[in-house]
């Protein structure tokens, strides 16, 4: 009995706490980085795109991947078949496009293209993670 109670629990936790805080558009996650002075991963997307729903359907949803993008980022996503706003610069040739920015939107690698798996997207995650930290501690 005491293994389906906690069986359920952790059910009913994945539903809550198993997905991306997602900001609702660029803008908004911008203030967001500033305010919590954290990086922000923008995600150039396209609904009708087979690895951009790849991407968000597998790396995007990996358990691991979404409590590091929820603890030590901001995230953002933009489609471009629904005509959103966003800097001119973080246009990309192709989706999806991953981009790492500084709180001010100051772009802090090239775009990762492609949708990366989970094991990748995580090493990416730490990379720019220690990246950050190192940007912010220069005096």
């Amino acid at each position: 009995m005491k293994k389906l109670v906690l069986i359920l629990l952790l059910s009913v936790l994945s539903l809550f706490g198993g997905s991306i805080k997602w900001e609702k558009d660029y803008s908004s996650a911008i203030a967001k980085a500033k305010s919590m002075n954290k990086p922000l991963m923008f995600i150039v997307s396209n609904h009708h795109c087979h690895y951009c729903v790849q991407y968000e359907s597998t790396t995007m949803k990996d358990p691991r991947v979404v409590q590091k993008l929820n603890s030590d980022f901001i995230s953002s996503i933009a489609y471009i078949d629904e005509n959103p706003i966003f800097p001119h610069q973080l246009e990309v040739p192709g989706t999806p496009g991953t981009w790492f920015l500084k709180p001010n939107g100051e772009p802090m690698f090239e775009p990762i293209m492609g949708a990366a798996d989970a094991e990748s997207f995580l090493k990416a995650l730490d990379i720019v993670k220690e990246e950050f930290k190192k940007s912010t501690t220069k005096k």
